[in-house]
């Protein structure tokens, strides 16, 4: 009996990581075809919950910002991108001091602000304005010419692909597939 419980409890785990590994690219295969690829990239570690009461998206003192661990996470991942050869044909941010310092330490190139990437999270700006003006970016990219890049936040990644991604985490949106993956990136 116990022998076939461990079959069983075997067989899920295997199962359940052919699964994990169909959802998700790792860097490599994103080198080897980025053309029709949107990098979704939540911004690097910035500390707390949410943003202070008297937010204001113009004063990156009213806001929640990176901290010295969120400012080396983003150069981490600047040159782990640099380091296998990837470069973006075009970046974008949110509006958000956190996700425009993620971009800028990334030192990937310029980056354009979009209104589409903008964090619905406490009510700032409106989820579904912010949801259709990412879906007109995103119809309106070249799906030969990538790949991008788009640092946002939390809810805006996982509203838009379904996945949930921790502070610095990727997931990949295939243009042409219409399917996100998990970026994983093995150090």
């Amino acid at each position: 009996m116990k022998l076939i419980t461990l079959y069983i409890i075997f067989q899920f785990f295997l199962n359940f990581n052919v699964f994990a590994s169909e959802n998700s690219i790792s860097l490599e295969n994103l080198k080897k075809n980025s053309n029709n690829k949107v990098v979704f990239m939540r911004h690097a570690l910035a500390p707390g919950y949410g943003d202070p009461i008297n937010f204001n998206v113009s004063d990156c003192k009213t806001q929640r910002n990176l901290d010295k661990t969120g400012i080396e996470q983003s150069k981490s991942i600047g040159t782990l991108f640099k380091n296998n050869g990837i470069k973006f044909t075009k970046i974008f941010s949110s509006f958000w001091c956190r996700c425009k310092d993620t971009a800028f330490f990334l030192k990937m190139g310029n980056y354009e602000l979009h209104k589409g990437l903008n964090s619905f999270f406490q009510g700032h700006v409106d989820k579904e304005e912010t949801l259709s003006e990412l879906n007109n970016l995103i119809n309106n990219l070249n799906q030969n010419d990538g790949p991008y890049l788009m640092v946002t936040h939390y809810v805006v990644i996982q509203a838009f692909t379904g996945i949930s991604l921790p502070s610095g985490g990727m997931a990949v949106y295939d243009l042409k597939a219409q399917k996100a993956y998990d970026l994983k990136i093995d150090n």
